[in-house]
């Protein structure tokens, strides 16, 4: 017989689906599937949000920090001529992800559309900043 270690037991409970796939529950896996291309001085991010809707979804610039929150919250009732419960099923589930987009970009800079469950946000390249060259400043000597 193999020896285990206490917590050996503990440490594959989190291995189970249950905690290792937390989204595939109600038919959803692999939320926020993200492409990012560069294209026409900007850059493009599809995000992939089945299931959600417009309202759902939310975007915010803070600091730099370009960040993508959907919560969503589904309850499907089926009941018989009785008034009997066959199935109740209940879904609520947040996602949030989080880019960095630089400081210099602004809230009005970036463009936004949901179409048939992908989010498409469309974020101007930054300029590269080139400091400019001091000119030397002669000292006069007398």
């Amino acid at each position: 017989m193999l020896f285990r270690r206490p917590f050996d037991l503990f440490d594959e409970m989190f291995s189970d689906p249950f905690f290792t796939a937390p989204f595939e529950t109600a038919g959803r896996s692999s939320l926020m599937k993200t492409d990012i291309q560069e294209k026409d001085g900007s850059y493009v991010i599809d995000m992939e949000l089945p299931g959600y809707s417009k309202e759902d979804i939310q975007a915010e610039l803070k600091d730099g920090y370009l960040t993508i929150s959907a919560n969503h919250t589904e309850n499907k009732d089926e009941k018989d001529n009785q008034g009997k419960y066959l199935r109740r099923e209940r879904f609520q589930g947040t996602c949030k992800r989080t880019f960095y987009v630089g400081e210099d970009i602004r809230q009005e800079d970036i463009k936004a559309a949901f179409q048939n469950g992908v989010l498409r946000l469309a974020v101007p390249k930054q300029a590269p900043q080139v400091p400019e060259k001091e000119q030397p400043k002669l000292i006069e000597i007398q």
